[in-house]
């Protein structure tokens, strides 16, 4: 194993978007997120703009992504190929996400399914709930320190 981060590539989109359908939890499908405007030229085009978006790679494939909304302060995506979960790729995609977030913001914010293990994992990171948007979603909040 070689895993190692990076920031992402307009030529990692097919990887980013096989390793977003690949996942048990929070599962979506490539028409389910075209019907919620993610695509892979959006995402290509978010890229290609702004520091937004790393990659986790083991040998050259894409095995993890982290992506944020750097205007908004928001960590929008972090997901693992299921057989790499446990190994630190994730903490170490929201680290890199955190590190860019917080060059602009005081405060981040992500939202999650408050029964997820992604809520668990990002609480364990320091993220703290700030409140339920939902029955189902809670939005979480870490600030920078100083």
């Amino acid at each position: 194993m070689n895993i190692r981060t990076r920031l992402a590539l307009s030529t990692d989109i097919e990887g980013i978007f096989e390793v977003r359908t690949s996942v048990k939890e929070n599962h979506l499908s490539r028409e389910e997120m075209e019907q919620m405007g993610i695509t892979e030229s959006v995402v290509t085009d978010m890229i290609e703009k702004s520091h937004c978006a790393w990659v986790a790679v083991d040998d050259g494939k894409v095995i993890g992504f982290s992506m944020i909304l750097p205007d908004e302060g928001c960590l929008f995506a972090v997901f693992v190929l299921p057989e790499y979960e446990g190994r630190g790729v994730g903490r170490s995609l929201v680290d890199l996400a955190e590190q860019e977030l917080f060059k602009h913001h005081k405060a981040v914010w992500l939202e999650t399914d408050k029964n997820s293990r992604a809520a668990k994992f990002y609480m364990r990171l320091g993220w703290v709930k700030k409140e339920n948007i939902s029955e189902s979603d809670i939005r979480l909040e870490k600030l920078r320190c100083v």
